[in-house]
């Protein structure tokens, strides 16, 4: 492990707080030694408060905060002798800590303090660092774990115990501390749990993490031994069983999930252990986790409804075993090894199953150097400890704060035809909403205008059956399923009256405007059946109940995409996949209609422009927003009994009424 210490860098943060926050981010940046949210720092210093009086106060980290990312403004300050009478206490509940911990803060807009404030407060040197790092859990949590951190360490750490993080683990600290000089230490390693270095000097704090770590790793790699490899394996690729393993574990957590699958050679060969059952289910690397990833991961095999039933049975069994009164938590799994296949994390957000990947990832490869190096192989904490910890108030109250989820949280769009217009404004409500959206255009801009509303843009020729095979299993390799399909790719082709029309006005028509909806749907329906609370919105016309004259090949193919959504409602009803269509009128605002074309086309009616824009039964103008949020609802629980219904948005036309 290298340091990351900079002095130019160094440089630019002033004080002893800025320092703090330095190093804090160094340690951050390191998913060695911290993840997402993981670890905590500290450092004393002497500050006046309201009044002018001089106080000694710990900033320490805030909850919530990030390492990686952490300012100045995520340390709490808290005043050091309130910290140390809590620590003198022979009892104190956790909601107490918490109140007292608060009233103690010179500012009262700063995130609570860390429940390791007290500890960073019985340790006396100025700079406190603390991390979970892979290396120092996996030295800690075999059946040797205490003889080998001696053996690396000697005298130069104090060892202390598994105890529960906060007021108790702090009085262990403290009472460890009282017949031994702190200065003499370069750290404490906590058992299965973590380390921490300590130093009046920020950057000799920060290095002594990094020297105790690369020792740690030093060890483990000489009981690995230089032939050591993680085994690989090459996995058969089986996507629409991805999207059924989704979709069950959506209705386990009774909320849609995105599902991240690592199919890499290690992940692969870790899923095909013979053991894997028995070694990835004895606990994670530090207790921290529990509160994201759950005790244990399921272990997926070929039947996967009787898989994922006995991980929520077991879960079940769990809480009844160790529960004081809790309420149980949805007993879904937060990842999962697929054997022979790979390594699943299941988020009901992107960013939640990418910090679950990362975690998952690191737990992993840690209990694989764990099993090969130590007589016994890996070992967690007892299944009791842990559930003091997934059920712990103070960090269910962190899992509580995000309040009601937007209605498609969770759910994977794929919005066709979205590089502008309508399409867009589908893509982005859809997205407003919490919708993963995925756009596909043959324009290259979609993949900047998806970008710019956190989605993703995929270029391609929806005529073009290779192309929409690559971009629809592309989105279930990435997300695990498809929930949502917004067909609206189109083109309004030149007019002509029947005698005039040319063949090839006709034959685009019919690819662009019908065929390449029945392409989109043909490859998308077997992964929609597996979605959650699946939807189909088809974009069709004014012009199928209101034709002109003179758009024969437009208004018969949007015609035949109605009939193609009446016909796929029939067919997909009894597998709880809505379809419907929507008609959108005078549409104004896309780019399709220039101020030129516009002014020209009220003349003909003898009006003004804005007469022309609301020339219907409401008088309002019919805007591409208005549609799209009309199809982000269609696709909600909104429209949940409703298919097969064609939907006009058009402010009323007299002519369809």
């Amino acid at each position: 492990m290298k340091s990351l210490w900079s002095n130019s860098d160094a440089k630019k943060f002033k004080g002893d707080l800025g320092k703090r926050v330095y190093t804090s981010r160094l340690l951050g940046a390191n998913p060695e030694l911290v993840l997402h949210g993981g670890g905590n720092t500290s450092v004393k210093t002497t500050e006046k408060d309201f009044f002018g009086d001089k106080v000694e106060v710990l900033h320490v980290k805030g909850s919530g905060w990030d390492l990686g990312t952490i300012e100045a403004a995520g340390f709490a300050p808290v005043r050091m002798d309130a910290l140390l009478k809590m620590a003198k206490l022979d009892t104190l509940s956790d909601p107490e800590m918490v109140k007292q911990q608060r009233a103690a803060m010179l500012e009262p807009s700063a995130p609570n303090p860390s429940i390791e404030a007290i500890l960073h407060a019985v340790i006396p040197q100025k700079f406190v660092d603390h991390t979970h790092a892979n290396a120092v859990v996996a030295l800690t949590n075999h059946k040797h774990g205490r003889t080998a951190v001696e053996e690396v360490y000697g005298d130069r750490v104090v060892v202390i115990p598994y105890v529960m993080p906060g007021f108790d683990l702090a009085k262990a600290v403290a009472k460890a501390l009282e017949n031994i000089d702190p200065f003499t230490l370069d750290g404490l390693i906590l058992m299965n749990h973590g380390i921490f270095t300590m130093h009046d000097d920020a950057k000799t704090s920060y290095e002594l993490m990094i020297q105790l770590v690369t020792e740690a790793e030093i060890y483990l790699s000489s009981k690995l031994g230089k032939s050591f490899s993680f085994p690989t394996a090459k996995p058969e690729e089986d996507l629409l069983a991805l999207s059924e393993i989704r979709g069950k574990v959506s209705a386990l957590r009774s909320v849609p999930v995105i599902a991240c699958l690592d199919q890499s050679p290690e992940a692969a060969g870790f899923a095909s252990r013979a053991d894997v059952t028995k070694i990835a289910t004895r606990g994670p690397l530090t207790p921290d986790h529990t509160i994201r990833t759950k005790r244990v991961p399921a272990v997926i095999g070929k039947d996967i409804d009787k898989s994922l039933d006995k991980y929520a049975a077991d879960y079940a069994k769990y809480f009844e075993k160790y529960n004081q009164g809790e309420t149980m938590l949805a007993p879904d799994p937060r990842w999962a090894v697929w054997q022979d296949k790979g390594i699943i994390a299941f988020g009901a957000t992107e960013k939640e199953a990418g910090v679950l990947t990362d975690i998952s990832t690191s737990t992993w490869r840690t209990i694989t150097q764990a099993e090969e190096a130590f007589e016994g192989g890996w070992k967690a904490l007892p299944a009791g400890k842990l559930f003091e910890i997934e059920y712990w108030e103070l960090e269910q109250a962190k899992l509580r704060k995000g309040g009601s989820a937007p209605v498609h949280q969770g759910k994977v769009a794929i919005v066709t035809g979205s590089a502008a217009g309508i399409g867009f404004a589908c893509a982005q409500s859809l997205a407003e909403q919490g919708a993963k959206v995925i756009g596909i255009d043959l324009s290259p801009e979609i993949e900047a205008q998806m970008e710019s509303i956190g989605g993703i843009g995929i270029i391609a020729n929806l005529t073009d059956d290779a192309k929409v095979i690559e971009a629809v299993e592309g989105v279930v390799r990435q997300f695990g399923g498809i929930d949502i399909v917004v067909s609206n790719a189109g083109i309004f082709t030149a007019g002509a009256y029947l005698e005039n029309l040319e063949g090839k006005n006709w034959d685009l028509s019919m690819a662009v405007n019908l065929t390449s909806h029945q392409k989109l749907l043909k490859y998308t329906i077997p992964y929609l059946k597996n979605g959650i609370d699946p939807a189909i919105v088809l974009v069709g016309s004014r012009n199928v109940n209101a034709p002109g004259a003179g758009a024969a090949s437009y208004s018969c193919a949007k015609a035949g995409l109605t009939q193609l959504c009446r016909v796929a409602s029939l067919e997909l009803a009894p597998f709880g996949v809505r379809c419907n269509i929507i008609h959108p009128d005078a549409v104004f605002d896309t780019k399709l209609w220039t101020e030129e074309n516009l002014k020209r086309s009220a003349e003909r009616y003898n009006m003004t422009v804005e007469e022309y824009k609301t020339r219907n039964l409401l008088k309002t103008e019919i805007k591409s927003k208005d549609v799209g949020n009309m199809v982000a609802a269609m696709a909600s629980p909104l429209f949940g009994k409703t298919t097969g219904a064609q939907v006009p948005v058009d402010g009323g036309n007299d002519r369809v009424i």
